[in-house]
């Protein structure tokens, strides 16, 4: 599977770039199955020339690849085939990343687009890793997924690292199954050394924490560690601290302690800009009215969005055809259909009632109670932001007069969406949970 997908990103990566350059340096990369795991492959080169040329031109694009193949974080190692001096330099350089966490080197401060939705994140993270354990901490980073939370939390690391401090990494699920091993084989002082022997500890989605009595305990051990030794600690996750379910009173209090940062969902123009840059760095010529089409229909999942310009690039690049509005249109048609297609508004007001603990067939009926009424609302909401219907067919479906009826409706949702932040959160993550669902 892991050979299958390096041959995949390979035959991206040759439509991309000039084929002599692609003869002479990437063909000499050999793909080293034993070494690679899911999130994290190895490539083998003859010498060190190859490997500081490909590193240098590719190393950043052939990570952004596998990310687009895959949609999960995903780091790329290069070493030297024939020198056993290389051989030990990997096995150390392993043994550094167990320690300090693999971070990806294409995420990094300078790349990341500031808009109104993320100024406030954005400044903190720059702060924090100018300062570790000095101005802000912890730090809480939240919001939707595919909005940056990720990009942030990798930079920060990165960062540090440059500045030969420890950052350690690890996604909440890397946390737990650490926790799991390390206890079955009785070497938790092995992993207590690893995440206290830090000078920044970044755990990514803390909201998978939630139910998990043992490793929440730990973590809380480690926190107060790390608090007390002054060492800087961020968090993410897709919700605020107070509204996260399953998790102690004890840790959500810690993560309130420091700096709270929201990354809420980018207006139009932060997503052009995102655009733009992202053609700027993989050199992808797109017209503005192509660039304002992708921001308009591809929703707000930034690695969507840049999935979608790899995808129009590779298809340009392999037709050799210039990149037209019609010609974009024509590769992510699916992409968008199915985003709004696949959906209907059934499932929607079943996500819906689950999620505010009522009936389906109360949001479908005439009650007038405000519960009912405001998750009707979000339903009429969703169901216009979501599927093709238009609003006579959506009032139609809940027997309303008219249009007019959805129009009203939709106009107090965006009030309430605007004036609350708490409302503006849950509405979000209903849409993202409608949007795995399809």
């Amino acid at each position: 599977m892991g050979a299958e997908l390096a041959n995949n990103v390979f035959k991206l990566l040759k439509a991309e770039i000039p084929i002599n350059e692609y003869n002479r340096y990437i063909k000499q990369l050999s793909y080293n199955e034993k070494e690679s795991k899911e999130n994290l492959s190895v490539f083998t080169v003859p010498n060190k020339l190859v490997l500081n040329w490909i590193k240098t031109r590719y190393g950043l694009k052939l990570s952004q690849l596998f990310e687009a193949k895959t949609d999960t974080k995903h780091s790329i190692i290069f070493t030297i085939k024939e020198s056993h001096s290389d051989k030990a330099s990997l096995n150390a350089q392993k043994i550094e990343n167990k320690k300090n966490s693999i971070l990806n080197p294409s995420y990094n401060f300078d790349n990341f687009i500031v808009g109104n939705s993320n100024r406030f994140a954005f400044s903190t993270a720059k702060t924090v890793a100018n300062k570790p354990g000095i101005v802000y901490n912890p730090v809480f980073i939240y919001g939707p997924t595919g909005l940056g939370k990720t990009h942030l939390i990798h930079a920060i690391g990165n960062y540090v690292q440059s500045r030969n401090k420890i950052a350690i990494y690890a996604t909440c699920e890397q946390f737990v199954n650490d926790y799991i091993h390390h206890l079955k084989n009785d070497t938790m002082d092995k992993f207590r050394e690893k995440y206290r022997s830090c000078d920044i500890l970044m755990i990514d989605d803390v909201q998978f924490f939630q139910g998990k009595v043992g490793t929440q305990e730990v973590f809380f051990h480690t926190f107060n560690e790390l608090y007390t030794m002054k060492k800087q600690i961020v968090l993410t996750s897709d919700k605020p601290p107070k509204i996260i379910d399953g998790i102690e009173e004890r840790l959500k209090t810690r993560f309130e302690w420091g700096v709270i940062a929201d990354i809420s969902i980018p207006e139009l123009e932060t997503k052009i800009a995102i655009i733009k840059k992202k053609c700027e760095l993989d050199k992808v010529d797109l017209t503005d009215s192509t660039i304002n089409y992708i921001a308009s229909n591809m929703g707000d999942n930034i690695r969507e969005i840049e999935s979608a310009i790899i995808n129009i690039n590779a298809y340009a690049n392999l037709m050799r055809q210039e990149i037209t509005l019609e010609f974009a249109k024509n590769v992510i048609k699916d992409q968008i259909r199915e985003k709004h297609e696949n959906i209907n508004i059934d499932d929607i007001i079943y996500i819906v009632a689950k999620n505010e603990n009522i009936k389906p067939s109360e949001i479908k009926s005439k009650n007038r109670s405000q519960k009912i009424v405001e998750a009707r609302r979000i339903v009429i909401y969703l169901a216009r932001v979501l599927t093709p219907n238009s609003m006579p067919s959506i009032a139609s479906f809940f027997g309303m007069k008219d249009h007019t009826a959805v129009s009203h409706n939709m106009k107090k949702i965006v009030e309430l969406i605007q004036s609350s932040e708490s409302f503006r959160l849950k509405v979000d993550e209903l849409k993202n949970k409608i949007l795995k669902k399809v």
